[in-house]
């Protein structure tokens, strides 16, 4: 799913699922709350037909919400998640359709600069090559989420756009459907990204990502080369950390150039050392520093750009790298694949907070103050630094009482 869909905080689903689902019985403020969007966008120049074909006798649908407190970035191991999405059938059926739309692949890369098994990767990944484009009426899912006040404004708005988009003609309000937080087609764009980075790359006259590849490739590309994808550089590789390294260096915010990496022992991950180069990069760790490590460049930032979270972002590059025929990775397998429950993250935060350390609110999720305050209390403990939520972790937690 594109972008800043998937980066939005989980908490606001956890939060608002018993009270939408409760709000979905009482169709009168829903009607009420629809009513008034109505008027709004027939304000703004959308059609009375374009509302009636996209929101008659529209109900809030309980399972977007019930979706979104199931997203695998927040709750499944780095390994879990890269597996199944690195599976063998997706490794060998990428390769075979990368084969298959070289020409028109070729195209849009001498076009954009973006390469074609960067693009191929993100379309395994949206939608398992089309396999699955989803089965949501994309207006009425957003209708769903922008019904609730938490953040009703950012999605009231992409409903908006996904109107404007049926209005343009460019699909039916009958095909309009997607994922169940308002992704479309076969890169899943949001109707916002959609209106902005869209294009007609059949000449046919309309941007439809839901059938055609060329629209789906250029515009796949061309949001890819307006984020800042830079042409000839890679996304990252994958490391070798020296027995002394300064876990807390490895985060996406501490850049060095790689010379400098180099002279810090860091090497490829077979130990040759690593290129001579100026280029600037930030180590990050996935699973902790028992996991595996990666030196990642701009245009990792750039695929972070279109989804934020760094499960994915990493998919993306391992997927394309993989479709060129590149090796597995070859670290990291040893660290500890437990996945954490929502409850077990807020016994860690309380644990944290027991100890004079700032986690916020105690939600269930490890974000920047959770890992900040893991960090402190690694280094209190002589643990390596590394910020990294873990059962393990709080079992040492535990243990410390």
């Amino acid at each position: 799913m594109t972008i800043r869909l998937k980066l939005r905080p989980l908490v606001f689903a956890l939060c608002c699922a018993s009270s939408l689902a409760a709000r979905s019985d009482e169709a009168p403020d829903f009607s009420s709350w629809l009513a008034q969007f109505r008027q709004e966008a027939l304000a703004q120049g959308i059609s009375q037909a374009t509302l009636d074909a996209a929101l008659a006798d529209a109900r809030p649908l309980p399972e977007v919400i019930e979706r979104d407190q199931r997203q695998p970035e927040f709750f499944q191991t780095f390994w879990s998640y890269l597996d199944k999405r690195l599976s063998p059938w997706r490794i060998e059926r990428g390769q075979a359709l990368l084969q298959e739309h070289r020409v028109l692949l070729d195209e849009v890369q001498t076009r954009y600069g973006v390469p074609a098994s960067i693009l191929v990767a993100f379309w395994g990944l949206e939608t398992n090559y089309g396999a699955y484009l989803g089965d949501f009426p994309i207006p009425v899912a957003l209708a769903t989420l922008a019904f609730d006040p938490r953040r009703g404004d950012f999605f009231r708005r992409e409903l908006l756009q996904s109107l404007r988009i049926i209005e343009a003609g460019h699909v039916a309000a009958a095909d309009m459907k997607g994922s169940w937080a308002g992704a479309m087609g076969q890169v899943q764009f949001m109707p916002s990204t959609y209106l902005r980075y869209a294009v007609d790359g059949d000449g046919d006259g309309h941007k439809n990502l839901w059938v055609s590849l060329p629209d789906a490739f250029n515009s796949a590309a061309h949001f890819l080369r307006e984020l800042g994808w830079q042409p000839g550089e890679i996304w990252g590789r994958e490391v070798r950390l020296p027995a002394n390294f300064d876990w807390e260096s490895a985060q996406p915010k501490v850049k060095k150039p790689v010379n400098v990496w180099a002279r810090l022992g860091v090497t490829q991950a077979d130990g040759l050392p690593l290129p001579k180069s100026d280029m600037a990069g930030a180590i990050v760790l996935p699973q902790g520093h028992a996991g595996p490590a990666f030196l990642v460049y701009r245009n990792f930032e750039v695929i972070m750009g279109w989804n934020r979270s760094l499960s994915y972002a990493l998919a993306v590059g391992l997927l394309s790298d993989r479709l060129l025929g590149q090796p597995a990775l070859l670290g990291g397998r040893d660290a500890d694949n437990r996945p954490l429950s929502r409850e077990q993250v807020m016994e860690m935060q309380r644990q944290l907070a027991a100890r004079g350390l700032d986690v916020g609110e105690p939600d269930g999720l490890p974000g920047p103050r959770t890992r900040l305050a893991i960090r402190a209390w690694q280094k209190t403990a002589g643990l390596p630094v590394d910020g990294y939520a873990s059962l393990g972790l709080l079992e040492q937690l535990q243990a410390a009482k």
